[in-house]
């Protein structure tokens, strides 16, 4: 197959996008200013306010979750989710090797031991089926559920990720894991707005986490929330990430150790002002994506990651793929695309690579090894403006 031509792709990315074009850059656009003075007229600005349960009644209409917990950050509210669902030291976790090292993280910051599951092409989310014939070769049943016959650690929970906004085979990931009497948590942090079947992500399982991150769809700046319909776990998780305290007017009764993991308000407000602008954004980034396709239809050696079957994403961030596996390849063109001043990367390096993590139990790698040789993200954001109107999407 022809290798990708860095100068090709460079001029594709010169008539479509404005010199300097970042990655993913926040849009505000809306009552952003408003919500947060708002805050800092009336002194509201920490973890207490208006705008914290506003937010998170915003996002349980949006997704359709019963229960949504605001945390300062993503990662927060995986480990959080974690620690909820009883996920402890000398445990395991599947997780999906092609994520951002959150993900893998909140694992060891609960005590476990991250399993790194395999990828497909097509969603780039972890392979159901294989992941299915993985855990029947590789458990046997416990007393407390099920056991990792190599290393004799419990198995608590299965992870699955929403690469770039776009929906993993979700339903077929809870059929494995229920099959095999494990809860599936949905790291939904980058598809805020995607639908799989109808369905939100993050709503599947029986957790979800969102994200806010500064580089998100929408942002509060830092900050990220848990999704559950169980009552019980949503309680838990409620109490955990607010420090463990009981409800008192004035006495500080904590009960377990907890976290300092509430979103603040004002971050709130500023998430609640974003959410207004949700439906826009995903369709300024869906014409985005229809340009990004139809530009690249001639270009050889490369081709536009598009939306899976019965899938509706938020495309958060636009991918292009190389044919073929080729870190040079791929290196190459992020270096003439950073010297143009066009900020592309590649996919995150696979966790099972990382040092911390090369220890630990996996599947074999075969398909996420070559995604990370294939993948280039390329400028994304909500406030771009495309040098034309190929495409309309739709949101």
């Amino acid at each position: 197959m022809t290798a990708p031509d860095p100068d090709t792709i460079l001029d594709v990315l010169r008539r479509l996008l404005p010199d300097g074009a970042a990655l993913h850059e926040p849009r505000f656009a809306g009552n952003e200013w408003a919500y947060v003075k708002e805050c800092l007229d009336t002194g509201w600005v920490s973890t207490a306010g208006a705008f914290v349960p506003r937010f998170e009644k915003m996002l349980a209409d949006i997704t359709g979750a019963k229960h949504v917990i605001a945390t300062n950050t993503g990662t927060a509210a995986l480990h959080a989710a974690f620690l909820t669902l009883g996920v402890g030291a000398g445990d395991e976790v599947i997780v999906p090797s092609l994520t951002f090292a959150a993900t893998a993280n909140a694992v060891a910051h609960a005590g476990a031991v991250p399993h790194f599951a395999e990828a497909e092409t097509t969603t780039l989310g972890v392979d159901p089926e294989r992941l299915r014939k993985h855990l029947g070769d590789t458990l046997r049943v416990g007393n407390g559920g099920p056991i990792n016959k190599a290393t004799g650690r419990p198995v608590k929970a299965i992870v699955c990720v929403h690469v770039f906004g776009h929906p993993a085979r979700v339903d077929a990931l809870c059929e494995v894991a229920g099959d095999f009497d494990l809860p599936l948590v949905e790291d939904a942090a980058e598809s805020l707005g995607s639908t799989y079947r109808g369905r939100h992500t993050g709503t599947f399982g029986r957790m979800g986490t969102l994200s806010f991150n500064g580089n998100k769809t929408v942002t509060t700046g830092a900050g990220g929330a848990i999704l559950t319909d169980d009552d019980a776990l949503a309680a838990a998780a409620r109490h955990l990430t607010t420090t463990a305290k009981r409800a008192h007017a004035w006495e500080y009764d904590h009960d377990q150790v907890g976290y300092n993991y509430r979103l603040p308000n004002i971050n709130a407000a500023l998430g609640c002002a974003q959410l207004e602008l949700l439906d826009d954004f995903i369709a300024r980034k869906r014409r985005l994506a229809a340009a990004y396709v139809e530009a690249f239809a001639d270009v050889p050696g490369v081709s536009v990651l598009t939306e899976p079957a019965e899938a509706f994403s938020n495309y958060w961030l636009n991918a292009l793929l190389l044919d073929t596996p080729d870190r040079s390849a791929l290196h190459g063109l992020l270096a003439a695309a950073h010297a143009a001043g066009f900020g592309l990367r590649p996919a995150w390096r696979p966790m099972h690579e990382l040092p911390m993590y090369r220890d630990c139990p996996r599947m074999a790698m075969e398909t996420t090894e070559a995604l990370a040789a294939r993948i280039v993200n390329l400028p994304s954001g909500p406030g771009l403006e495309i040098g034309t109107e190929a495409g309309s999407g739709h949101a």
